[in-house]
């Protein structure tokens, strides 16, 4: 009797005392430049954040035809990274056999650009 007695005190220990972390909202603008690439088309991005995690393709659009394809996306969130990858043709993913792009968060609300290259290493992240 003695042992349950403990193990329900332990348990109400870490129940009254974890601490879950506060959700806060990221907003971020992903714009890929595509202009490399031979006749883009369902051009997005998959990755760890989408409803469906790396199956799902958020689209992104180049609505001024200027070959850089964007999209902003927006979630309350407690998560400290996102990985992802852009893709071409709804499958055609960047960067084969390369590990996936990453952007790490700030423990506050945060508005993020993330400009980069379709196939290319280099990236640039503004944080406003």
């Amino acid at each position: 009797m003695r042992s349950i007695k403990h193990i329900i005190g332990i348990l109400a220990i870490f129940t009254f005392t974890s601490c879950v972390q506060e959700t806060h909202l990221k907003t971020i603008t992903f714009k890929v430049d595509m202009r490399s690439i031979e006749n883009p088309t369902n051009v997005g991005i998959r990755g760890n954040f989408t409803d469906n995690p790396w199956n799902d393709t958020a689209p992104l659009t180049d609505e001024n035809n200027d070959g850089i394809y964007e999209g902003t996306f927006s979630q309350k969130t407690a998560i400290n990274q996102i990985q992802f990858k852009f893709v071409n043709q709804l499958t055609d993913y960047e960067l084969p056999d390369s590990d996936n792009r990453i952007i790490t968060f700030e423990y506050k609300p945060e508005t993020i650009i993330y400009e980069t290259t379709f196939n290319s290493f280099e990236s640039k992240i503004t944080k406003q």
